[in-house]
Order: structure tokens, then sequence, then C-alpha cells
């Protein structure tokens, strides 16, 4: 951190040297820069991408963010990074306008941030923002020197001596999201820390990714005048909306949370816009509605195109594990064709539809691995929802579609789960569940799988 400790710097100047990275597509032909909704993060586009303003420190941040969650391993079994195609996604994204990349510790069994440094390092620092997060889950680095110290390693990680966002992650967690909102970061001063370290310009902006409990949410946008949030994180997409809270008690309708932050002036990051991919992975009948609609787009597109609707939301995080997931996305926010209403209600009711259909609301982001007995509870919980939307749930015996669906079932179970990896080795110990942002009771869920398929080996359904 060589250079703020020379010289420190206001965020607001120090907009005159990062605020360029909106930049990035130099090499694109231009377009002239087009007002497209009012709000706080004001919309504009250079070139084909879609850019929205940071009002604090006047960033340039492209409508669609790189989610590094999901970053492509190499063959082999040990999850080792493919830096190679990681590199060429990034040199994808930056060269069609794509600057906001979001990371942490806890992604990829923690090696996103050094993949996610080392692709970016490539590239001059002042065209692209990097987002991270203290990811102090466990108890262990609860204390001040040990997220003091996470945090510190994140500058490492990430080759740079500044952060341009940083949050708080995953607040409202947990049987008791107060508490550990306390633990975390006010009780041991980290909070402060991090306060004086936006101060000094070694975080420019600084807000909290949010799950859960709607106690904390509140809390903390309460303390506004205090703590001064320059963004936060929230999920949101057509689903979430409104149904949220009926896929599980626990959870907020996106509705408020949007609305919340709209109210405050606080900017909007989307994270889980495609609910882990289940929203491109819908019911066939879903698909087939979408599709009338718009034949020549996606069905990831809908969603992704409703959450940057939004004119007080930043940036739409995606995780895109392969160029053809980039490209399609880039279709979509180069340059953003904003919802009718017509067609905002037309994704309402589409949602009505779809919760028709009983998914288990899995977002593959894979917090609850490694499980300590080896289950690969994301595979299994996904297989379940791939069958349900493709019809493929055998209801009894007499269904007409039964032998078909059977076999789909359990074939495509085998193949998709290990069987020392299958659910039937789940002893109930819960040690998932506490990790589980969707707040899924996943010892239940895998012992109702278990059933089922027992059900459907011996005939018995």
């Amino acid at each position: 951190m060589e250079h703020h400790t020379k010289k420190e710097i206001s965020r607001r100047d120090f907009f005159k040297i990062a605020g360029s990275a909106g930049l990035v597509t130099a090499g694109l032909t231009a377009c002239n820069d087009r007002k497209v909704s009012e709000g706080t993060a004001t919309q504009t586009t250079l070139g084909k991408m879609t850019y929205r303003t940071n009002p604090t420190t006047g960033d340039k941040v492209s409508l669609l963010g790189y989610g590094c969650m999901r970053w492509p391993t190499l063959p082999g079994g040990d999850e080792s990074m493919d830096q190679e195609t990681i590199n060429a996604l990034v040199d994808h994204a930056l060269a069609h306008g794509v600057n906001y990349f979001d990371t942490s510790p806890a992604y990829c069994k923690g090696r996103s941030e050094r993949a996610t440094g080392t692709a970016l390092a490539r590239h001059p620092r002042n065209h692209y923002f990097i987002a991270t997060k203290l990811s102090n889950f466990a108890p262990s680095t609860w204390s001040r020197d040990a997220s003091i110290a996470m945090y510190r390693n994140s500058f490492k990680e990430l080759q740079t001596d500044y952060l341009d966002y940083l949050l708080l992650h995953g607040v409202g967690m947990g049987d008791d999201g107060m508490a550990a909102l306390h633990s975390r970061y006010i009780d041991n001063g980290v909070l402060d820390f991090l306060l004086e370290e936006r101060r000094a310009g070694r975080i420019r902006n600084l807000g909290f990714s949010y799950h859960g409990d709607i106690q904390v949410f509140d809390y903390l946008l309460s303390k506004q005048d205090e703590y001064k949030w320059d963004f936060v994180q929230i999920q949101m997409n057509y689903l979430d909306w409104r149904h949220a809270k009926e896929t599980n008690p626990r959870n907020t309708n996106a509705e408020y949370l949007y609305g919340e932050l709209a109210k405050r002036n606080i900017p909007a990051i989307i994270m889980e816009p495609l609910l882990g991919g289940r929203l491109s992975k819908v019911h066939d009948h879903i698909v087939a509605r979408l599709k009338q609609r718009e034949p020549d787009r996606s069905v990831a597109s809908w969603a992704f195109r409703f959450a940057g609707t939004f004119p007080n939301v930043l940036t739409v995080l995606s995780g895109m594990t392969y160029m053809e997931h980039l490209e399609d996305n880039l279709h979509s926010f180069c340059p953003l064709q904003p919802l009718t209403d017509e067609e905002t209600k037309f994704l309402y009711d589409t949602a009505d539809l779809m919760m028709q259909y009983p998914t288990i609301p899995c977002n593959d982001c894979k917090y609850c691995m490694p499980c300590t007995y080896g289950i690969d509870i994301p595979s299994i919980l996904l297989h379940y929802n791939k069958c349900v939307n493709e019809g493929n749930m055998p209801e009894d015996r007499q269904a007409e579609n039964y032998r078909q669906a059977r076999r789909a079932f359990l074939v495509g179970y085998d193949r998709s789960v290990p069987r020392l990896r299958q659910a039937n080795h789940c002893i109930g110990c819960s040690q998932c569940v506490h990790h589980c942002p969707q707040n899924i009771d996943i010892p239940g869920e895998l012992h109702r799988i278990d059933r089922f398929v027992e059900h459907l080996k011996q005939g018995s359904l």
C-alpha cells in the first residue's frame, strides 16, 4: 500500500485518477452519451455498454458486473483455477466495456481473489473497479486482528494498493443476524477501522451485502447518517421481487429492499439476478412463454433486463464461467433495452406461474460446501430442480410419462452425482444449514430426495 502511505487522497479527488475506468471501450466505436432514466445512479452509454454513474465518486460503472464466484477450474478434481481461460474471459469483458469485478476471499475455495488479481493486473489499474469483501464468516475470524489480516491479504491477492468497493459480507446470515453483525464488525472495532480506511482512500466505496435477517438490513440503513454507506448489495430478480418470502419466510421481498435503498439514494448492486442460474433453467412451460415473446433472446436475458431497468441499480452481477455466458450477457447490456411497463407486468405474471413449480431455492453458491461427509449438496438439489423444470418428476405409477420420467430422474441422478456423494449419506448433522444464504433446510431436503429416489428404485411411488 505504498501509494497511500506516502500521501492520503480524498475519495472525490480519487475520481480524477480512477474515473476513467468507464472508458475501457476506447477501442470501440463510441456513441453519444444518452440519458435513459432518472435516478441516483445516472444511466449513460459509452460505446456499446450501458453505464451508470456512482453519485459519490463519479465512477462510470458498467451495468453488467463480473461476479468472480464461479471462475472455471482445470479438470482433475482438485479444482485448481484455469488461469488461462480466466485471463481470456477478463480480456474479453474489458474489451467490451465491463469494468466492475466482484470477488471475495471465500469464493472458489479461497482462490478467486488471486485468480482475479492475476487476470486484472495485466491491464492498467484505472481501467477497472475491484470489489471484494470482508468475508469473516467463521467465529475464528471475528477478532479484530483476524479480520484486519483478512482485509490486508485481499490487497496482496488482488495486487493492488486500494480497493474501489469493499463490502461487509453477508450481513444478516445465521440464526441471530444482529448478534453476528455486532461480533463480526461492530463490537470488535472492525467497522470503525474500515471507516478510517475509507477516509484514508484505501477504500473508495464502503457498503455491505445483505442476506436473511431484515432487522440487520433496517438497522444498518438507520445508521446511514453515521456510516454513509456508498452502496448496498442485495438479491433482486423478478421472482424475488414479490415472492422471496413465500420461497423462504426468513427472506425479504426485493421490492422492499430496493425501495428502502432508493428512498435514501443509496445505489444498489444486484446479486443473484438469475438466482444462481435457476432463472435460466426454468420449467419448459415458462421457456415457451418467454420465447413466444422474444424468440431471439435467451431466457436469461429477461432476468438481466429486469434488474438493469431499475434506475437506482449501479451494476448487475453475473458469474460467467463460460464465454457463451459472457457473450449472451453482453448482448443484454450493450446497450440495455429497459423493460416497458407491459413487459414488467408480463414478468410479474411469469413469476406467479413459476411459484406453481416446487423447485428448491438453491442458488449453487456452494457456501454449504465442503460437506464433512462428502455429499455433493448443490448437485443433488440442482438435479432435482432440473427434473422439476423438465417435467421429469414421476408423480405415481399411473401417470402417462411415469416410465420415461422415472428413468430420466434415476439415470440423471447417477450421472450428476457420484453414488458415494448422494443424499443417502446425509446423517443430518446440519453443519451446512448455517452457511446457506437462502436458509434452506438442507438435511430435510436431502432426506426427502433420498426417500423419493428409494421409492423410484423400488417402483413403490
